[in-house]
């Protein structure tokens, strides 16, 4: 996340730069690999409400770095940690890598006296930003530009990414086309199935995914996605070019932050100066929509689980979905009727996004979605090798939250309203 370049500076034109998107966000092949990424809060588990100091996290931080990990390990702009799985060649395999990471992360954590916490949005702190860097200055610059939501975003958001491959060139339940349409149509069922960030500085927000309705916040041209309507390579490659630039970074001071710029007019105009294939990967990085391609799909619309394994439920889920061609093309045939009611605007700005966002699986029809695919997942699971822990833990998250109409927002939730817990038949009250 740096201002360098490895490439010439040559410029690129807009003939060049719709062959190249085309080329790096959709590899086609058969689906082979599977990966995650998984964000944390950072706090203290006896006193989670009360703000870490920038020093402490720093030592932190740098103490996990001489961690041997597989996963890559990243700060996010607000201290929040993230651990990238490298690709998988099987559900299990990213399990086992994540799992082992993790467990060396929290042991290294816990003797800084700290802890992982798993939640979409920070329920007591207003965000602060922990890293200084040109581009998360720029970044701040642009997004401040539509509101508050580009910080939250930035410094107090936490989620489960689930990266699939892009799939078969050919037609067909594993093909590109159709993995494309399915992880937008299965987007809003995975946000209500899993929604956590229903407070904001203590307090109930009135949304179950405050994380999602931020991210709705920030605007279709950085966090929406292009219509569903023929070739998702040539939607994107629109997109993209039509999406404002966010940032045109130098060498040295701070960069530029054009207002209203897109990338295609950065190419005719050549404003400031014209822009390079690094700029094209790099403006790439600066797009937020749901549903994010990379070579692979990266699906980042899951807000960060409960639990110590909390995250691994949605991966598995996401992964039967997708990658068992029985169980993907029962997940078609149970959204199609979805996707015909919210057909506009494009994702994640349609009334079913927002419905998802606020009132999770309570819309009777994500509820039903929500039950065929958690089913229909469990039952291609064993098929993916997945172990009787995992197929367990879909289980027990089908019973608990999914068949009964809740997510884990609902327990967040639970104390504050003074309801009966229905999950457990216990009185919860404060």
């Amino acid at each position: 996340m740096t201002g360098g370049r490895t490439r010439p500076r040559t410029s690129v034109t807009e003939a060049e730069v719709e062959a190249l998107v085309r080329g790096i966000c959709f590899k086609n092949g058969p689906p082979r690999t599977l990966g995650v990424e998984v964000e944390w809060l950072v706090h203290e588990p006896r006193r989670p409400q009360v703000p870490l100091s920038p020093a402490r996290l720093k030592a932190a931080y740098a103490a996990l770095r001489a961690v041997p990990l597989r996963s890559a390990l990243t700060v996010e702009p607000g201290g929040q940690l993230e651990l990238s799985s490298p690709p998988a060649a099987s559900l299990m395999e990213c399990i086992d890598t994540v799992s082992t990471d993790l467990d060396a992360v929290r042991a290294r954590l816990a003797g800084d006296g700290l802890g992982l916490l798993g939640i979409g949005h920070e329920p007591w702190h207003t965000p602060r930003r922990f890293l200084h860097q040109p581009r998360y200055d720029a970044m701040e610059t642009c997004l401040d530009r539509t509101g508050v939501a580009g910080r939250h975003m930035m410094c107090a958001s936490a989620s489960v990414q689930v990266c699939v491959d892009a799939g078969h060139a050919e037609p067909g339940p594993l093909g590109h086309v159709r993995r494309w349409w399915l992880a937008h149509q299965l987007g809003p069922v995975l946000v209500a199935a899993f929604a956590n960030s229903p407070l904001l500085s203590g307090r109930p927000t009135g949304w179950l995914s405050t994380r999602q309705l931020l991210w709705m916040e920030i605007g279709p041209g950085r966090a929406g996605a292009p219509p569903l309507d023929g070739d998702p390579r040539a939607a994107w490659t629109r997109h993209a070019l039509d999406a404002p630039v966010m940032c045109v970074r130098r060498e040295e001071g701070p960069w530029d932050v054009p207002e209203g710029l897109t990338f295609r007019e950065w190419i005719r105009s050549g404003a400031l100066r014209p822009p390079t294939r690094d700029d094209l990967d790099y403006h790439l990085t600066t797009l937020f929509p749901p549903v994010r391609p990379r070579g692979h799909l990266e699906l980042r619309m899951i807000d960060a689980q409960p639990g110590d394994d909390g995250w691994i439920v949605p991966l598995a889920v996401t992964a039967a979905l997708f990658d068992d061609p029985q169980a993907a093309e029962f997940a078609y045939r149970t959204l199609k009727p979805l996707a015909e009611r919210a057909v506009t605007p494009p994702a994640p700005h349609n009334a079913l996004w927002r419905d998802a966002a606020r009132g999770g699986l309570a819309h009777p029809e994500l509820h039903e979605a929500a039950v065929a695919c958690f089913t229909a997942a469990l039952e291609a699971l064993p098929r993916l090798g997945a172990s009787n822990a995992v197929t367990g833990a879909v289980a027990e998250y089908l019973d608990r939250y999914v068949a009964r109409g809740r997510c884990p927002a609902d327990d967040l939730l639970d104390p504050l309203r003074g309801t009966h817990d229905r999950a457990h038949g216990k009185d919860i009250r404060t």
